[in-house]
């Protein structure tokens, strides 16, 4: 299936997997909404896109905001057109372990990786609704199968959004021949652990350093992938690790 002049929101466009995903998508025709709270980095990679031809609209936005995303609709509406596609990728990534209470990180990875991928949903059903189309990828992780140490509340929030994948995918294939996608890669090279502030994960993060880990452009082509297939195949999930990733 082409994505000639589809209109795809993308979360957590300012880095990593979002920013990649929308120059993949771009570069294949499709109209990008960027989204992310830096400003400066998403006009930066919007006047990139447009460098190389493609239609980009930078909306700065927090996914935890209804209003917020209120506001990237009616610009998605006003600018290009009802939304066909949903790349929910916001996430943040502090692990610690539970004995270090820092409850105020497990706050916000409920509020992003939850909270924001709920938001997402409900804003863009109604459009998917009414057009009877659409296409809504949500990025969990291989934390959303199996649990790791000083992972209890991210993996949580991991496997919440793989199930409401599912969820949604009983609910709006049928009825509204909607598709949804769980995207679940394992080790990839982005600024995810940066929000690490547990000093014992730090450490213990050092088993990766032998590591060869995927790319975020390896996880754009996964959901390139999933996006062109034809009309009557719907691939709900794909699970993507480096190759010597043993967990």
């Amino acid at each position: 299936m082409s994505l000639e002049n589809k209109n795809i929101i993308v979360t957590g466009a300012s880095s990593g997997i979002g920013e990649a995903t929308a120059k993949k998508l771009a570069a294949a025709g499709a109209n990008v909404v960027i989204t992310a709270r830096r400003t400066e980095r998403l006009n930066e990679l919007k006047d990139e896109i447009e460098k190389d031809g493609g239609k980009a609209l930078a909306i700065t936005g927090d996914v935890t905001s209804k209003e917020d995303w209120k506001s990237i609709v009616e610009q998605t509406h006003n600018n290009f057109g009802k939304v066909d596609v949903l790349v929910n990728n916001a996430g943040l990534m502090p692990l610690s372990f539970v004995e270090n209470l820092k409850t105020d990180e497990w706050d916000k990875m409920v509020d992003v990786n939850i909270k924001g991928v709920l938001n997402g949903v409900a804003s863009v059903v109604p459009d998917m609704k009414e057009t009877k189309a659409g296409h809504i990828i949500n990025i969990s992780s291989v934390a959303g199968r199996k649990i790791m140490p000083a992972g209890a509340v991210y993996c949580a929030t991991k496997y919440a959004v793989r199930a409401l994948s599912e969820g949604i995918r009983l609910e709006m294939g049928p009825k509204y021949n909607t598709k949804v996608t769980s995207i679940e890669p394992g080790f990839v090279a982005t600024e995810l652990t940066n929000t690490i502030t547990d000093d014992d994960v730090k450490d213990m993060m050092s088993q990766f350093e032998d590591l060869t880990p995927l790319q975020a452009s390896d996880i754009a082509d996964s959901i390139y992938y999933a996006l062109t297939q034809p009309e009557h195949s719907s691939v709900n999930e794909i699970l993507i690790r480096p190759t010597n990733q043993d967990l």
